[in-house]
């Protein structure tokens, strides 16, 4: 019981802040006292000093002297009461000294506990402002080291790729023959050559000072020369002088300087630079200028009297109001191949086009066709059942519909009217609108040869027809189509076979244009038959893929392709991209499996209606998907803008569809990735694929670059190399 009370004593007794402060106060008051009552025994055990004596001459109280002792005691006690008495009240006075003190040491704690607060927070956020800089140094440090390695591994494999295809270039050792080895060679040689250290010619050789100066090196800027002549004169007359003792003359220095001057104004009929082509008129420009301009942007011509490519819009000669259209568009500044076609279109001129992908062939044919249209009579009633002025073709449904919106754009401000006719549709409106009357009409071959057939429309007044990627719609199986609507225009107007005739500018002849990025040879058949005396205009190198355009190359298994699609997806974030399939179902399937994986994905290809077309084409413009799944249906001519990033999932079977494919980014003067998946099935692509890559600059995977398929042309039968046995035979 004891030791359980001891453990209930030695528990610590909580206060509250009140009673802290007045048991402090106590305390305090405590030893106060103690010090004032130690003071005062000490000043009583002082001895008293005597009293004063009175001072002479002053009476004497004869009651002092006799004072009652009672009267002595009373005193003391008074003035022991009046010690008391001041000294309680400096305690008291001490006390509320303290108190007041203590209140406020208590009132500037909190002020004093937020100023260290305040203290180590800013500590805290410099030492992290410090720390976090501290990992952006370390962290741009490891990137510039990372990057460095990635330009050595780089440089590496293309010193690897160069070795492969070139081979390392090492010197061959010449053999000695024995007849050579120990014959006396009578040749000096360099390092035997003793006169460069005994003549002081040798050591000092100086350039030759033709005419003392005053000649000229040919190939050599004659104003440098001219002030190398004058500074070395000026040098070797310095020397001479110090050589005899003569003194510098003020005359001298003048002279010089004038020399000097002369050689920095120098000029001569040979400096005489010709301005560049771009800061000339039209009618400076010289033969040698329209040869820099063609070069410049790459433009070559083959064809008789060609006439010369216009550099801007104002020298196009396309009328006023085509003019004030083209501003309202906003084309700026015409590209390669307007500059190229739509002169040769004024001159109604059959043009073949080849230019690259997204170079802006439509408007280099339409615009002309406008221009021509323009001089005719508008349509009425009285020659509306004649049919249309022009026709366009294209491949697909989605290029035709692609071609009506550029066309419109201009023709809404010239009155012309523009009618699509695609499958798809119904039959009976689109053969209604024809019937009422237009002025283009932009069709695919099928349905308007169904047009023609069930005399919905005719083409009695059409000569001019615009085959827009025609080696696509022979690839496709439209040659007969095409055919059938060439031969359903008028042929009285065609222009003559004789290439040195002049053309009649007031008569009216057909016009052909025909555009494609390559020109198989069953195009050319075609032109050979309905094209008269063409001009062929390249732009770069036909078949070729434009240089803005980065074309990487993985070869991988198929089990690997959709996880690195989806991988290459994720990391283009909201970019568009245009997933290319060789057939329906595995686009659908492609579009399925990345729907599932949370991307935004629509599909496009010839098994869907017209309006799904056109819907996911729409969707895909409109950004409402980022991801477009398509067969060849979507790789011809369309422009989608701002197409980020084109992926070959399955990898086509010629080059020329491949080519065309990744020109669905790049466009319009704008840089684009492709990335392609290659496997070992498509070994028939692997030899064009190499060429194409190699020409481009691309990289070239090394299971390509190795690959026995690679090395040879499908079809052609690869030399074989002579057996061992062979040589045994022949030499037995």
């Amino acid at each position: 019981m004891k030791r359980s009370f001891d453990a209930m004593e030695a528990k610590p007794v909580f206060l509250s802040k009140e009673e802290r402060q007045r048991l402090a106060l106590e305390r305090r008051q405590a030893a106060v006292a103690d010090q004032r009552r130690s003071a005062l025994d000490i000043l009583q055990s002082l001895p008293r000093p005597p009293p004063p004596p009175p001072p002479s001459g002053a009476p004497r109280d004869s009651s002092s002297s006799h004072r009652d002792p009672s009267d002595r005691d009373r005193g003391d006690r008074d003035r022991d009461r009046d010690r008391d008495r001041d000294r309680d009240r400096r305690r008291d006075d001490d006390s509320r000294r303290d108190r007041d003190r203590d209140r406020d040491r208590d009132r500037d704690e909190p002020s004093r506990r937020d100023r260290d607060r305040d203290r180590d927070r800013d500590r805290d956020r410099d030492r992290e402002h410090r720390d976090r800089e501290r990992g952006e140094r370390d962290k741009d440090r490891e990137k510039d080291r990372l990057e460095k390695m990635a330009e050595r591994e780089r440089e590496k494999e293309l010193e690897a790729i160069k070795e492969q295809y070139l081979g390392s270039k090492k010197p061959k050792k010449r053999v000695i023959k024995p007849s050579e080895k120990f014959r006396f060679s009578f040749d000096w040689e360099n390092t035997e050559d003793t006169s460069r250290d005994m003549n002081m010619l040798y050591q000092a050789p100086h350039e030759a000072r033709l005419l003392y100066g005053r000649g000229f090196l040919a190939g050599i800027d004659r104003r440098e020369q001219k002030k190398a002549a004058a500074v070395f004169e000026k040098e070797t007359r310095a020397e001479q002088r110090r050589k005899f003792g003569v003194e510098d003359r003020p005359e001298d220095d003048v002279a010089d300087k004038k020399k000097a001057a002369a050689a920095e104004m120098y000029d001569a009929f040979d400096m005489r630079v010709d301005r560049h082509w771009s800061e000339k008129g039209i009618e400076e420009m010289t033969e040698r200028d329209w040869r820099i301009f063609r070069e410049d942007f790459n433009i070559s011509y083959k064809g008789s009297r060609i006439p010369r490519p216009m550099r801007n819009w104002p020298e196009s000669k396309l009328g006023t109001e085509l003019l004030r259209a083209i501003e309202k568009v906003g084309y700026k500044k015409p590209s390669p191949i307007q500059m190229a076609a739509i002169p040769l279109g004024l001159q109604q001129r059959d043009v073949i086009g080849i230019a690259e992908t997204g170079s802006g062939k439509t408007a280099a044919f339409v615009l002309p066709m406008l221009s021509y249209i323009t001089r005719l009579p508008p349509i009425s009633e009285d020659n509306e059942a004649e049919g249309p002025y022009a026709v366009v073709m294209a491949p697909t449904r989605e290029l035709a519909q692609q071609i009506e919106e550029e066309t419109v754009k201009f023709a809404t401000y010239l009155g012309i009217k523009v009618v699509s006719i695609v499958g798809g549709q119904s039959i009976e409106e689109q053969g209604f609108k024809i019937r009422q009357g237009c002025e283009v009409v932009i069709a695919t071959p099928g349905r308007l040869l169904d047009c023609l057939e069930r005399r919905y429309a005719v083409l009695n007044q059409c000569n001019y027809v615009v085959l827009d990627e025609a080696d696509r719609m022979i690839d496709m199986g439209f040659e007969p189509q095409v055919v059938g609507v060439l031969d359903a225009m008028p042929s009285s107007n065609l222009k003559p076979e004789n290439e040195e005739e002049e053309l009649d500018e007031k008569r009216i002849y057909r016009t052909t244009y025909m555009f494609s990025a390559t020109m198989p040879p069953a195009v050319e058949r075609l032109a050979r038959k309905y094209l008269r005396n063409p001009v062929v205009v390249t732009i770069g190198t036909a078949g070729k893929a434009t240089d803005l355009i980065t074309q990487n190359v993985i070869m991988v298994k198929e089990s690997e392709k959709m996880s690195r699609l989806q991988k290459i997806l994720t990391d283009l974030g909201d970019k568009t991209a245009i997933v290319f399939c060789n057939t329906k179902k595995s686009a659908d399937n492609r579009a399925k499996d990345l729907d599932k994986a949370g991307f935004r994905v629509t599909a496009l290809h010839g098994g869907k209606s017209q309006d799904q077309r056109e819907i996911s084409l729409d969707g895909f413009r409109n950004r409402r998907f980022n991801v477009l799944v398509a067969t060849d249906v979507a790789g011809r001519g369309i422009d989608i803008p701002d197409v980020a990033h084109v992926i070959n999932y399955e990898m086509p079977s010629s080059v020329d569809t491949y080519t065309h494919r990744i020109g669905r980014t790049g466009r319009a003067g704008k840089k684009g990735l492709a990335t392609s998946f290659l496997t070992l099935d498509n070994t028939d692509i692997f030899f064009d694929l190499k060429q194409m890559l190699t020409q481009s600059n691309s990289p070239v995977p090394p299971e390509l670059a190795r690959h026995e398929a690679s090395k040879f042309k499908p079809g052609s039968v690869p030399d074989r190399p002579p057996r061992r046995n062979d040589t045994v035979y022949a030499s037995h």
